[in-house]
């Protein structure tokens, strides 16, 4: 849904722009869906080892890496032959995608760092592709914003991943070898100040090359107890704690915790109704 975020960030009503968008964002989950299914195949047997991902199809044996692999090249190149039918520029974003992250499951999430920006670089890339399949200015501000919190949903994964390696005494990627608690914390801490200074930058408005209006101001105090909520849900005496609750649960899978926690939820529902009305009175005036 991220392909969405520059023309809701814009104000924009213009139904091409959405109708951009919303091709794009096709294009974007039958590319993605190719490289998932490659990861997948390409990491199959340690994901036996696994105590959740052994339950996927290609660990759990329900379908073979060939079938996989022919799968992932379809998806791959209906993915680009839909984008170039919506605009030339998009089907380079998600070419680019592809290729970076081909090399992510080659040989990159083995780096330490690399990996990292590697998540993150898939995250801004959807950003990216909304924006130049609606032809919209993109603020370097809100790049930034959505880059630093990408980088921080990744410290936050390579956290619980390295937390539940250590619990299990058995490291599922290699890279986790590279990482201590201590090192991913001074990052996490970097990234997510980083994400909010450079989000309150985007809301100032106009002055800065930012949002379309100052007013956006006011969803800043939903952005930083945002982060605040995700490292509560992320600290590890918390994280124990849930997990007794809710063993599936875990900043390990960013998308559960986004979808599924209260508070993140409320939050995320305040600031889309500040976002709204916002929006509302700048069309107004």
């Amino acid at each position: 849904m991220l392909v969405f975020a520059a023309p809701l960030f814009a104000f924009t009503l213009d139904k091409d722009a959405w109708l951009a968008a919303s091709g794009s964002l096709v294009a974007f989950c039958l590319i993605s869906s190719a490289i998932y299914i490659l990861n997948d195949s390409l990491d199959v047997e340690a994901d036996r080892q696994h105590p959740r991902k052994r339950y996927r199809p290609i660990a759990a044996g329900l379908m073979s890496v060939p079938t996989a692999l022919t799968t992932s090249v379809v998806l791959a190149t209906v993915s680009l032959t839909l984008a170039a039918a919506v605009s030339g520029p998009l089907a380079g974003v998600i070419l680019a995608y592809g290729l970076i992250q081909m090399g992510y499951c080659l040989r990159l999430k083995q780096e330490p760092l690399l990996d990292l920006f590697c998540i993150a670089s898939g995250f801004l890339l959807r950003a990216i592709a909304g924006g130049v399949a609606a032809c919209l200015a993109l603020s370097p501000w809100f790049l930034l914003t959505v880059g630093l919190l990408a980088l921080f949903l990744a410290v936050e994964k390579r956290k619980a991943e390295l937390q539940i390696a250590l619990d299990r005494g058995v490291m599922t990627r290699k890279v986790l070898d590279r990482y201590s608690l201590p090192l991913l914390l001074r990052l996490e801490n970097q990234v997510s100040t980083s994400a909010f200074m450079s989000y309150s930058l985007w809301a100032a408005g106009p002055a800065l090359n930012g949002a379309t209006t100052s007013w956006m101001l006011l969803t800043v105090p939903f952005v930083l107890v945002g982060i605040f909520r995700y490292q509560l849900l992320s600290d590890p005496n918390e994280a124990e704690r849930r997990r007794s609750l809710d063993p599936d649960r875990t900043s390990e899978k960013p998308e559960e915790i986004l979808l599924g926690d209260r508070g993140i939820k409320l939050t995320l529902l305040g600031w889309f109704i500040t976002t709204a009305v916002i929006g509302a009175l700048n069309h107004s005036s």
